[in-house]
């Protein structure tokens, strides 16, 4: 009998019907492929039980100059410091304004639209929402600097534990984001009060915002009809996201300071948190795609699930999205709310060294990458911290992969296996499953989880086959092309 293999190329292609993901993976959750195989990605375990009473909105880890190691977290009403050694320290400021754990519905008067709703019954939440409460966070020198998008000041702390953040004297408020460039100097987006506004100070120094012949502070309003989100460094520019369309600034030495030019059109951000940089370049996720930026203009990504993302997001609580680099795999993961959940509880990721997605559920509220730390921190709406990337073990998430319908020819023969011939890198790590369906829509009949032997005795007869691979036991596995011996039957 003839040997078929299952030769599926790396990825999660989730667009179109499911006859439309013939012959690639097509679900998928905790894995990942590197040089063709199939792996589960790493584990986590807690690293500081319940740290923040709420769930965090934003958070940096950065190295002072004495070499201690610091967490900062923000949640929608507080602002905290964790140590190296797990101890949590309150660092808000005097007279902040807390905002909102979540996106919330504006019904009152003038939100939505005139006549979408019955007189006399409540409002439906079909009008505008305020956003979900984030923090930008950045290290200037060896000091904390944080900026709330509902309370819009600049704060800075030096790192005395028993002294909290302060605002920064002479800075502007009502500011929406803050971005440190690398040429040292803090930015104050949507600065003012005025969400096109870019605003910075004197080099190094952040309490001078007056512009003056004898220093660099400076100020412009980008023009754009979107107003500003976030801002990143990239390779020898600062880049900077709207709603709309994405921006660069370049140092140019007094007496202009700064040079603005608008890179790209129609790729606004979908959230303040939805942007990660790495040294291929920026990734952001947008309002029905995805962009990066590597120098020259933005480009749009081609994405293989976007439909399975995009149909199924809350997109009331797209604020609280948020983007973390694994830059040691090669990845940018977004954690997202699905369209019944009011917290980010799945993810989308892409390899963007190896040019593929995947797709999985876990409940993630910020995250930084690996940098100070040796392990990637994560955290939950519970204000729990965990580090990620270590061990195997993945709570009680099921680690799986599960491929479109895979036919003989155009489909017109029924296939016939008898036995499956695996490869692991170790047998027996995982177990497979198969779906069977005589018809695309017609009813499927489901045949294992088989345990692995050489060969695996199977029996089950269809035109179209799927194959699920999940780990068996805890183990860094590896699955290659399996290979199914199979011969074509009659029509029926």
């Amino acid at each position: 009998m003839p040997l078929l293999p299952l030769d599926i190329p790396p990825g999660v292609y989730r667009n179109g019907t499911e006859f439309d993901q013939s012959g690639r993976w097509r679900d998928a959750n905790l894995v990942r492929w590197r040089d063709g195989s199939l792996r589960p990605v790493g584990g986590w375990r807690t690293r500081v039980a319940t740290a923040y009473d709420q769930p965090p909105r934003g958070m940096l880890a950065w190295e002072d100059l004495s070499g201690d190691r610091r967490i900062a977290a923000g949640t929608f009403n507080k602002l905290f410091s964790t140590s190296a050694s797990n101890v949590t320290t309150d660092i808000t400021p005097a007279g902040f304004t807390a905002g909102l754990v979540r996106s919330a519905a504006f019904t009152g008067y003038g939100g939505g639209f005139y006549g979408a709703d019955t007189f006399g019954t409540e409002r439906s939440d079909t009008g505008t929402f305020s956003e979900a409460t984030t923090w930008a966070l950045d290290n200037f020198g060896e000091n904390l600097v944080a900026c709330s998008s509902k309370d819009g000041k600049l704060y800075e702390w030096a790192l005395d534990t028993g002294t909290p953040a302060a605002a920064i004297s002479n800075a502007p408020t009502g500011n929406l984001s803050l971005l440190v460039t690398a040429e040292r100097f803090l930015f104050a987006l949507g600065a003012g009060g005025n969400p096109r506004k870019v605003q910075w100070c004197d080099r190094e120094a952040n309490t001078t915002w007056t512009a003056a012949a004898t220093n660099e502070a400076g100020d412009i309003e980008l023009q754009t009809s979107g107003q500003i989100m976030c801002g990143v460094q990239v390779r020898g520019q600062s880049l900077i996201l709207t709603d709309q369309d994405a921006h660069t600034a370049t140092y140019q030495g007094p007496p202009f300071v700064y040079g603005f030019e608008r890179v790209g059109q129609s790729c606004g951000i979908t959230s303040r948190k939805a942007l990660a940089s790495v040294d291929a370049g920026a990734f952001w996720m947008g309002q029905n795609a995805f962009f990066t930026f590597a120098g020259g203009a933005v480009q749009e990504l081609p994405c293989d699930v976007a439909d399975y993302v995009f149909g199924d997001l809350n997109r009331s609580q797209a604020s609280l999205i948020h983007a973390v680099p694994l830059a040691q795999h090669g990845e940018v993961w977004w954690f997202y709310p699905s369209g019944g959940s009011n917290e980010c509880n799945r993810y989308v990721a892409l390899d963007y060294a190896e040019g593929h997605w995947t797709i999985g559920t876990i409940e993630r509220t910020a995250a930084v990458a690996r940098g100070v730390f040796k392990y990637p921190l994560w955290a939950d709406a519970s204000g729990n911290v965990y580090e990620h990337e270590v061990g195997l073990q993945h709570g009680d998430d099921a680690v799986f992969c599960e491929s479109g319908p895979i036919t003989i020819g155009t489909g017109e023969n029924v296939m016939a296996v008898t036995s499956l011939i695996p490869d692991e890198g170790t047998q027996g790590d995982v177990t497979a499953t198969f779906k069977t369906r005589f018809h695309p829509n017609g009813d499927e009949q489901t045949f294992g989880p088989y345990s692995m032997a050489t060969p695996t005795d199977v029996r089950f007869t269809g035109r179209q086959v799927r194959m699920r691979i999940e780990a068996e036991r805890l183990a860094d596995w590896r699955v290659g092309v399996m290979r199914v011996e199979a011969f074509g039957g009659g029509r029926r």
